[in-house]
């Protein structure tokens, strides 16, 4: 499955740098591969309609966008994936939002991995068919905020020691394949019909939220700042980030709160306040369900490591 099928032809500019690594085998129809970018506004990419082979895109770093061949515009920036079929965006150009562009790409020959799949999976219920129909289905392209436990299958595969790095890679693509077919997928996490730019006020809208975590801003106050209606504007962070506002903040306000508990000398009462609770109390009982004990136990733990 070595992708010579693959072409790419950068638009003129003198300083151009891109990248694109050779591909990794990791089992009988499953490569990877690190895609590289820098100084470089847009390049084009050619391929076959290849209906059989899906496609993994993970945002390492920076921000990059394309347009699939019936015009919707995907757009990914750090921590953020997209999986669909090689049949859909056959011609496309790709933007770089950001200076540089650092990604993870696999490739998953959907034929070959049912005739012969990974042996730790073999007793699984994940075939290509399995993962056509769940993700794929009619042509569409499905788009997700990793989670940390996504987030960490993914940096394993570049930041692993690399004496043991091709042995991590084939155990975390083993894992994300189960941690995919577990996920619950609804309507809204397939890739819309929304217009780019409001895909853009979206991420907009994200950024502006977990750099101000000390803060509580209301669904109301972003309606009237990013002219969006308050039920279209959380359909499309639900759709964009697979969860809703509440729940994504409250995630990183904890991941936040757990940094701090480790390499800090705040108080938990201050930590609290940096992360937008004014009750002690309330923002104990918040860590302790994301973290399955209380922020003086998370200290005190880490401490002893």
């Amino acid at each position: 499955m070595k992708h010579g099928y693959y072409e790419s032809k950068p638009f003129t500019h003198n300083n151009a740098k891109r990248t694109h690594t050779e591909t990794i085998s990791l089992y009988s129809g499953i490569e990877l591969a690190f895609p590289f970018a820098s100084e470089i506004e847009s390049f084009y990419f050619y391929h076959n309609p290849l209906t059989h082979i899906l496609e993994i895109n993970y945002c390492i770093s920076g921000k990059i966008g394309w347009s699939t061949n019936d015009g919707k515009r995907i757009c990914l920036t750090p921590g953020e994936f997209a999986l669909h079929t090689m049949d859909i965006c056959t011609n496309k150009t790709i933007t770089l939002l950001d200076d540089t562009y650092q990604g993870i790409l696999l490739y998953i020959d959907l034929e070959q991995f049912s005739k012969n799949p990974p042996v730790p999976l073999i007793v699984s219920k994940i075939t290509g068919q399995f993962l056509l129909e769940k993700y794929c289905k009619e042509a569409i392209c499905t788009t997700f905020s990793g989670n940390k436990r996504v987030q960490e299958i993914f940096k394993a595969f570049y930041q692993s020691p690399k004496e043991l790095q091709l042995a991590y890679q084939k155990v975390k693509v083993l894992e994300l394949l189960l941690v995919l077919s577990q996920i619950e997928i609804s309507h809204e996490r397939h890739l819309s019909d929304f217009q780019p730019e409001q895909a853009e006020r979206i991420h907009q809208i994200h950024d502006q939220l977990i750099n101000n975590l000390e803060h509580r801003i209301s669904i109301e106050t972003l309606s009237k700042q990013y002219l969006m209606n308050p039920t279209t504007l959380k359909n499309m962070f639900k759709s964009i980030y697979g969860t809703s506002i509440a729940a994504h903040i409250r995630e990183h306000r904890m991941e936040y709160a757990a940094q701090l508990l480790q390499n800090s000398n705040l108080s938990i009462a201050d930590i609290a306040s940096k992360v937008g609770y004014d009750s002690q109390s309330r923002f104990s009982s918040a860590f302790k369900k994301q973290y399955k004990m209380l922020p003086k136990e998370y200290r005190k733990n880490s401490d002893i490591s």
